[in-house]
């Protein structure tokens, strides 16, 4: 099986060429990268152009840059990874047999932060909230076969919590496949706004969407201005 990685991204010159760098093993396994841009202002395309195989751009959002890395994907298996998560060692072989042998068809990784202190204990719980609800979120790094992601119909065209709402279709193809290496994820919203404002928002916005709210409400709540 081939493996594409799909990378939105927004504004992300700063940080984008190491992303990119660090997933230069996997490109010489094979594995197909694809960015994403959502009319990024500072150059994000240009740093990402010599580093990728495709770098496209699409309406800003993460649902629609996704969805538009996987129409022009090749492989077999998706990977969707944001720009502040790197993958654990040897990721691509780890998913292509974890998937292989399970008969899964998607799955994530653990979680961790780039920092510790009280993260460690966000991380934990996000890792065992996943194993028991069967619902991740993009800091885990999303993978699904390109069968069940058509099957589910790609992401929801909403502003937020589309990865969760495509845990909740994925599901009814299989139970995901749960990695226990980690994927080790930007701490820098929690240092920006505070470690208990940030947990608590997260649970609003989780609560919120489950009763229905907006999503586009709810990206505005968490920062993002579709």
């Amino acid at each position: 099986m081939k493996l594409t990685i799909i990378m939105p991204v927004l504004n992300e010159a700063s940080g984008i060429a190491a992303a990119l760098r660090a997933l230069a093993p996997l490109r010489a396994r094979g594995a197909e990268l694809i960015v994403v841009d959502g009319g990024s202002g500072d150059g994000t395309a240009e740093f990402a152009r010599p580093l990728a195989d495709v770098v496209l751009n699409a309406a800003r959002g993460r649902a629609a840059q996704m969805n538009a890395g996987a129409a022009a994907a090749r492989g077999d298996v998706l990977l969707f990874l944001h720009a502040d998560t790197a993958l654990p060692e040897n990721a691509d072989h780890l998913i292509l047999g974890g998937l292989a042998r399970s008969g899964r068809a998607w799955g994530r990784f653990d979680v961790r932060f780039d920092a510790g202190g009280p993260l460690r204990l966000v991380a934990l719980m996000m890792n065992t909230r996943s194993r028991a609800t069967g619902i991740c979120t993009g800091d885990q790094a999303m993978f699904v076969t390109r069968a069940a992601f058509d099957q589910a119909g790609g992401f929801p065209p909403i502003a937020l919590m589309e990865d969760v709402a495509l845990s909740a279709r994925l599901k009814r193809v299989s139970r995901p496949l749960c990695l226990s290496a980690r994927a080790t994820t930007s701490g820098r919203r929690w240092r920006r706004h505070g470690f208990m404002r940030t947990i608590l928002l997260m649970w609003r916005l989780r609560i919120a969407f489950f009763f229905g709210r907006d999503p586009v409400t709810l990206a505005r709540r968490y920062g993002y201005a579709p």
